[in-house]
């Protein structure tokens, strides 16, 4: 095993390393004849041939192009046929789709089985042309014949959006995008090299930054877009912040032709590639400089660069520091201690107890720094040694959290596994911790690596949900069998996962046309809430009004009830609904409030006389006029006397007809209002006006008891303050309610005189009480003494305040007591 130095170059105080990581599984490609887009964190390549270069055809190069899709070990993923068009530009979404735009504004996304979708930058694209792009991961602006800037922010839902004109006459020297996450506005702003300055351009304007250094043939971002690289025309390499407040370096190249590619190599150094020379330049002006004798491709990463060639995939990145304080000649940091410590320890030499004991402070930073180390590496020796060594100084320590040991073997063997060259992902630990597993399960089911993306998860403790998903989706699509053994093949492999929707699985049936596939697998959604949507887009319209009903969840019936409404014919709709009781139950209570008429009809059609009489009753109360509402109250008699258990119900209707009829009447005659009125309202507002007469007549007319009619007729008089009239009343006849109603209602009028005159009428053991009501205590007293009502006569000595009057009351008390 070579010593881990052996490929380190020190660039001023820090070391870099380029490491091998494939040998390309691919023969003979020659880089130069084509135009390349890599995906970043370790993605693939996509590779379509260059037609703005003179190509010589070879026997069997095929005429038409196509675009070639290669894992970053330089395995064949897919080749997509073109003849679209010319590409202008190709990059990749952060979700590793391909993106191609084409000269008439087309810009069509690729999934990496060569699946697609498009859309169009408009008719401005379309109309000059697009001359130009630049990417970044989830939007892309391109550069139009009329030099206007046109953007796409949002991939899901692309809408083009013109940037402020730039006022430029002639294609840029160069230019380049800051990603909306870099900049203050959180929008995208364009840098264009033109004449001898750059030009910020966002949504709103075109700021000129006044520089006198260019023109600027290339320049880059760096990846946290802090940093710009510009590459001058009189070969300078310089480095500013991308506020251009800060002059960072200046480096001459000595080269008057701009590199091919400039590119950073994570956000320490500058990567430029001319033909066969590499240069990388750090932030010191020192530089590194390496000679291919091919063609290569620089594929800008967080952490380094990829070098892609011909025969091999190679890293150049800065060696982190954990791994330079272990292996640099001559370190003596505590994790080179430990991991010297291991070696001595394997060769039962005593200096390993001598290495640990002068470590003992730092043994734990130590055993951290080695397990940091170990994800650095790429080899699997060194990461076994790395973690060894932790292994070996955790012995030493006699508290020591485990767990970081423990998630760094975990994402090791993660990494490894997706590094394997028929996986081809070489992600490093940087990248991983940046992108996140949940991502990097993504990356592996869009490459239909179900079988990895699975154990990975299983091992991660993670859902397999999705996969699985994915997979029944993919084998849907490309399976020859009928539907009744797609549907067995899904469900078997889909059985030990409960509460797995199926949802996403049936709408890419349905979408394929195998509807009946799609039915039978949403007999295995468990959420109603995703089968109902999809049974509705499928036209299975009662089948999901049953699934709803059978959830349970009254705003997913409401839901795919209101849908059939606007959907169905009036006849199909109620015949759907009409044989499922909790639908129509909430039909009913929907049309209640929201749409009488849609009730009257479900009613009718029903034959549901009696509700649709309570319904039309009920619209005769909504009427303000009179004759309106007869009609109404007509109408719903009818319904009501074809019921013949409803006579109650009828004869009752009949009689409100006639009391409206009546009342209407009323009002015609004495300007009064009395619609709405009960008939005893009625009869106790003809009173209140004078109008007894009527008022008898209605009474008769209705056949009101003497009792009611007496007891409104009274409190009437009282509240128009008709004395005579109750006494009047009082002498007709021998009252039907008795003459207590009169004392009562005199006394709530306050008009105790009137009350006297028919107490005596009243049974003599209520006299007393009577007669004490209105504060007549010696009349009391001797209604109280002559029913020998000792109880109450002393209630009225106590309330009464007259001394001669409780003195006789005092001798009726005394006469009592001594007679018992």
């Amino acid at each position: 095993m070579s010593p881990p130095t052996a490929d380190w170059i020190q660039l001023h105080d820090r070391f870099y390393r380029k490491q091998e990581i494939y040998t390309m599984l691919w023969k003979q490609v020659d880089l130069s004849k084509y135009m390349i887009a890599a995906a970043p964190f370790g993605g693939p390549l996509a590779l379509v041939r260059d037609d703005r270069k003179v190509l010589l055809l070879q026997k069997q190069q095929p005429i038409k192009p196509s675009i070639y899709l290669y894992t970053s070990s330089g395995k064949l993923m897919e080749t997509i046929s073109w003849d679209k068009g010319h590409i202008v530009g190709m990059g990749w979404t952060e979700t590793e789709q391909l993106l191609c735009v084409l000269e008439d504004g087309t810009v069509r996304m690729y999934n990496i089985l060569g699946e697609y979708t498009q859309f169009s930058l408009g008719k401005e694209a379309k109309d000059n042309r697009v001359i130009d792009v630049q990417f970044w991961g989830t939007g892309l602006v391109a550069l139009t014949g009329s030099f206007q800037l046109i953007a796409i922010t949002n991939f899901d839902e692309p809408r083009p959006l013109f940037l402020a004109d730039p006022n430029i006459n002639e294609p840029p020297h160069s230019w380049t995008v800051i990603p909306p996450k870099f900049t203050l506005s959180r929008h995208v702003e364009v840098l264009i090299a033109h004449n001898s300055t750059i030009l910020v351009v966002d949504a709103t304007e075109a700021r000129d930054e006044r520089l006198q250094q260019g023109p600027f043939s290339k320049m880059s971002i760096s990846p946290d877009g802090k940093y710009l690289a510009l590459f001058t025309s009189d070969g300078k390499l310089w480095v500013v912040s991308t506020d251009f407040q800060k002059n960072l370096s200046e480096f001459a190249t000595r080269s008057q032709v701009p590199p091919q590619q400039l590119v950073w190599c994570g956000t320490d150094s500058v990567v430029l590639y001319w033909d066969k020379i590499v240069l990388m330049v750090g932030p010191y002006g020192d530089w590194i400089k390496y000679t291919y004798d091919d063609a290569i491709f620089l594929v800008p990463e967080i952490d380094g660069v990829r070098v892609i060639s011909s025969d091999k995939c190679e890293f150049l990145q800065k060696v982190p520091d954990a791994t330079e304080n272990i292996f640099k000649i001559g370190s003596t940091a505590p994790a080179a201690m430990l991991y010297d410590a291991l070696d001595h320890f394997e060769k039962k030499s005593p200096k390993a107890d001598e290495n640990i004991r002068s470590i003992r402070l730092e043994l734990s930073d130590a055993v951290e720094a080695c397990i940091e180390a170990a994800g650095h590496e790429i080899s699997h020796q060194y990461q076994r040694s790395l973690l060894k060594a932790a292994s070996f100084g955790k012995s030493f320590l006699e508290i020591h959290n485990a767990d970081s040991f423990v998630e760094m073997c975990k994402i090791l063997r993660v990494l490894n596994a997706v590094r394997y060259y028929e996986i081809g992902i070489p992600m490093t630990y940087t990248q991983y911790q940046r992108l996140s597993p949940e991502a990097l399960i993504d990356r592996l089911i869009s490459r239909h690596q179900y079988l990895l993306a699975i154990r990975i998860c299983e091992y991660l403790k993670m859902r397999t949900d999705r996969i699985l998903i994915h997979w029944a989706c993919s084998k849907i699509k490309k399976s020859n069998d009928d539907e009744d053994t797609i549907c067995r093949m899904v469900v078997e492999k889909l059985a030990n996962k409960p509460g797995l929707s199926y949802s996403e699985i049936a709408m890419t049936a349905h979408k394929a046309g195998q509807s009946k596939l799609a039915t039978m697998l949403l007999d295995y959604e468990p959420r109603a809430g995703d089968q109902v949507p999809l049974l509705m887009s499928m036209q299975e319209d009662e089948l999901a009004l049953v699934k709803a009903i059978e959830s349970g969840d009254t705003d997913l019936v409401y839901h795919v009830i209101l849908h059939l409404k606007r959907k169905l014919q009036l006849g199909d709709f109620f015949r759907i609904i009409n044989n499922k009781p909790l639908a129509c139950n909430l039909l009913e209570s929907y049309c209640k409030q929201q749409d009488p008429e849609l009730l009257k009809d479900f009613y009718y059609q029903d034959d549901r006389r009696v509700d649709s009489a309570n319904l039309t009753l009920m619209e005769s109360f909504r009427q303000k006029d009179s004759t309106e509402r007869i009609n109404k109250i007509k109408a719903a008699l009818r319904l009501y006397q074809d019921d013949k258990e409803h006579t109650f119900e009828a004869k009752a209707i009949e009689d409100s007809i006639k009391l409206l009829q009546a009342q209407v009447q009323l009002e015609k005659d004495y300007s009064q209002p009395f619609s709405g009125l009960s008939i005893s309202s009625t009869v106790y507002k003809l009173i209140t006006i004078n109008q007894s007469n009527r008022a008898s007549k209605i009474r008769g007319d209705f056949k009101m008891p003497d009792k009611r009619f007496w007891w409104i007729k009274l409190r009437a008089l009282v509240e128009i303050r008709d004395w005579d009239g109750v006494a009047t009343l009082a002498k007709s006849k021998k009252s039907p309610i008795g003459y207590e109603p009169f004392v009562e209602e005199c006394v709530k009028a306050m008009q105790f005189r009137e009350a006297a005159k028919y107490i005596l009428k009243c049974d003599a053991h209520l006299r007393a009480g009577l007669f004490l009501k209105i504060e007549a205590y010696q009349e009391a007293g001797e209604q109280a003494f002559l029913q020998k009502d000792l109880d109450t006569l002393r209630e009225i000595r106590d309330k009464c305040p007259n001394a001669v009057i409780q003195g006789q009351i005092d001798g009726y008390i005394s006469q009592l007591a001594s007679s018992r």
